[in-house]
């Protein structure tokens, strides 16, 4: 499997949370060359393999942060807010793509420095504006309120295996879980695994809330994205790029199994690096842990700087250490 090949063809595809219809069919297709079974529903792709006792979930969201539509002006300017967690200060001078009935392009109005009377602050919510070009009359036969806007990312190699583009938070995840699947496809398991790429993480772990309830999974790998070190942050409260797999550990997580997991990664020579979470993850392994009578659940990371911005980085390598040690656990799980 050529793991970048499969993050570009995922990155490119659109999915903010609540929208993520052509993010599913893009990972629905990968997904159903290991369950020709799997399908989607309420937003979320779900398959299955295997017909062992114990289920072994295996998730990670298929949602983006993004915008969405709350204004169209008489001369032509889209008002927004967010969907999931944006940094205000990105946001003046941005493209963006709205997705209506046509995708149409704009920009985020930027007030030029030098007619600026405060320029040390934030733009508010109430104050973006998106300037498409069109008059206010015109915009409203394409776009509708509530329709959703993804922000503009090529996805670029850069120097060795590590790559930049939009969504790597969390398309990464299902590409490590595809990988998985690549390197344990035709072997008989111990085991069922079920696969979930889910919908509405970014917005408060929906999707993750509800499938986890029909799967009812005795253990849950919850692989998202971590913080990765970049100049200027605290270096022991985020991985590295290119060291591997960031293996969770918090009260809300289950201890043997994260003991489990890191002496498998030592036993198999996988990379791998510790994440210590003082509370709730803030991962969909939240959901997991307490979804009916609760699952086991631990988190494995993929470490990705510049987090919910259009220029996500993560490395080649800590993808594939991820999908190695996931399917070095469910080969022995009986």
């Amino acid at each position: 499997m050529n793991i970048t090949k499969c993050l570009e063809q995922l990155s490119s595809a659109t999915g903010v949370s609540g929208e993520e219809k052509n993010a599913c069919d893009t990972a629905l297709k990968m997904l159903k060359k290991y369950d020709s079974n799997a399908f989607v529903k309420n937003g979320s792709v779900i398959g299955k393999i295997g017909k062992g006792k114990t289920t072994v979930l295996l998730d990670a969201h298929i949602d983006q942060v993004g915008l969405i539509v709350t204004y169209i002006t008489d001369d032509g300017f889209i008002k927004v807010s967010n969907c999931g967690g944006i940094d205000r200060r990105l946001l003046p001078a941005q493209r963006v793509k709205i997705h209506g009935k046509k995708t149409i392009d704009g920009v985020i109005v930027s007030t030029p420095p030098h007619l600026a009377d405060d320029d040390s602050k934030a733009m508010k919510w109430t104050d973006v504006m998106i300037d498409t070009g069109y008059t206010g009359d015109e915009l409203r036969e394409i776009v509708s309120l509530g329709d959703r806007i993804t922000f503009v990312g090529e996805f670029e190699k850069l120097l060795g295996d590590r790559v930049t583009g939009v969504a790597m938070d969390d398309r990464s995840g299902v590409a490590a879980i595809l990988y998985a699947l690549s390197l344990i496809d035709a072997e008989k398991l111990g085991c069922t695994v079920a696969v979930l790429f889910s919908s509405q993480e970014e917005v408060g772990e929906r999707g993750a809330k509800t499938a986890a309830f029909g799967i009812n999974p005795d253990i849950a790998l919850a692989v998202d994205v971590s913080f990765a070190y970049a100049v200027g942050e605290k270096e022991e409260k985020c991985g590295k790029l290119g060291e591997g797999v960031m293996i969770g550990i918090a009260p809300t997580l289950d201890r043997e199994l994260y003991e489990e997991l890191t002496a498998l990664a030592k036993k198999k020579k996988i990379p791998y690096q510790i994440e210590v979470m003082s509370g709730q993850t803030g991962t969909n392994a939240d959901q997991f842990s307490v979804n009916r009578e609760g699952a086991s659940a631990v988190t494995l990371s993929i470490p990705l700087r510049y987090m919910h911005t259009p220029v996500e980085i993560v490395d080649i390598n800590d993808i594939k250490a991820t999908g190695k040690l996931i399917a070095e656990y469910v080969r022995g799980v009986k």
